[in-house]
């Protein structure tokens, strides 16, 4: 072989004798071949083969395993972010006519999604009080696809009752689905409750560090796996074979950050719920919380997420406590190694008067308690402070 070749060319390495306890970060977008006949025939090579760097490498195909481990399920996908993951759910499963049922608490652009994305091309939904358990029964007509849950709520903490949903959806033939970010498998096996898909952001726990965007949906049918896989090839759709090598090496810690931040988070919740008004708390391990009995049947734990009601004599303050916190960031997302503070503002469609006002969602990383504790103690005390007396006429 000329200069030019031997460039290109790679001679072959012996791998004898080499194993590593690290996943091999595989890159790749065209696939080679060993025979024309095998380029002819890729299509039949099935759910598992490789057949381009979009559809998987064997680095992401280790992630998807890893999951589907976790899962108790028979097949994963792997999408560029959480909110991927369930609008790739909605788009496989949802025809013009169709209708999918959405929770009141659940992750924002959800309800953006089907409001400007789904609804003009011909797709309804309806949103439910994620408390209505075996009641949602009743919201199923002929046009019901779909049953989208997600517990416990993106920043209102409330735990739906799933094994009541998944019966009444059963009975007439509806699909389920689960976002599951919060707890991760974990804590928490949708698959294990008969729902037919189990998504996550992998952005938050899995990731682990705050440098990666990525989703997965895992089922345990794989009809609807090829259902899944036959979007994302429509719309070419994959991810990073660098970023699932990020997600393999903070799935090995998930485990350990886990326990030590849903153990901090409780013990603040804890404090917290002793010293300001009842109900300003939102965590499910709470005594009163929202499906708190649920979550002490069907979770095995609680992450390191959970929010606080800012009432009005205490917002105006706000800014300038969490500015001037030294160990606390200001962000969104959660699950890493740093602590976050978030601000946000709820509106409910099922109850307008529910959560009105701020909502402080605090995600606890691995930093020390205590230097936590001292960013959280201005705030607190704003909030147990005696409200000013409202002026009279």
């Amino acid at each position: 072989m000329r200069d030019w070749t031997l460039c290109v060319k790679r001679p072959e390495v012996s791998h004898e004798g080499f194993a590593s306890l690290a996943t091999p970060t595989y890159r790749a977008s065209t696939i080679v071949f060993d025979s024309a006949e095998a380029y002819a025939n890729r299509s039949k090579r099935g759910p598992d083969g490789y057949t381009y760097g979009l559809h998987g490498t064997p680095t992401s195909r280790t992630l998807e395993a890893s999951i589907t481990a976790l899962e108790k399920g028979l097949r994963t996908v792997l999408v560029p972010s959480g909110q991927a993951a369930i609008t790739v759910v909605f788009l496989s499963v949802l025809m013009p006519g169709d209708t999918v049922l959405i929770p009141d608490s659940a992750y924002p652009p959800v309800a953006g999604f089907c409001e400007n994305y789904l609804k003009p091309r011909g797709i309804a939904y309806r949103v439910y009080d994620p408390m209505i358990g075996s009641g949602i029964a009743n919201l199923i007509d002929e046009t019901v696809k779909l049953i989208w849950t997600e517990s416990p709520g993106s920043t209102t903490m409330e735990v739906q009752d799933i094994p009541a949903i998944v019966a009444a959806a059963k009975c007439r033939g509806v699909l389920t689905g689960c976002d599951n970010t919060w707890a991760t498998p974990l804590y928490f096996k949708p698959l294990a409750y008969d729902m037919d898909f189990s998504s996550m952001a992998l952005t938050k726990y899995v990731g682990g560090h705050s440098d990666l965007l990525m989703g997965s949906i895992a089922v345990k049918d794989i009809a609807l796996h090829k259902k899944l896989k036959d979007t994302m090839r429509m719309i070419g759709m994959g991810v990073s074979p660098d970023d699932c090598a990020l997600a393999l090496r903070g799935m090995e810690t998930m485990g350990v950050r886990l326990a030590h931040s849903g153990r901090v988070a409780l013990n603040f919740a804890q404090k917290i719920a002793e010293r300001v008004q009842p109900g300003l708390v939102l965590h499910p391990a709470l005594p009163g919380a929202a499906g708190h009995e649920v979550f002490q049947r069907d979770f095995a734990g609680a992450s390191g997420v959970f929010s606080l009601i800012i009432p009005p004599h205490a917002e105006a303050a706000l800014p300038d406590h969490l500015t001037a916190g030294k160990t606390f960031s200001i962000g969104a997302s959660w699950g890493g190694t740093h602590s976050l503070l978030a601000p946000m503002t709820i509106t409910r469609v099922t109850n307008p008067e529910a959560h009105k006002g701020t909502i402080l969602r605090i995600n606890v990383g691995l930093e020390d308690e205590n230097d936590l504790w001292a960013d959280l103690e201005p705030i607190i005390e704003a909030i147990a402070a005696t409200p000013p007396m409202a002026k009279t006429a």
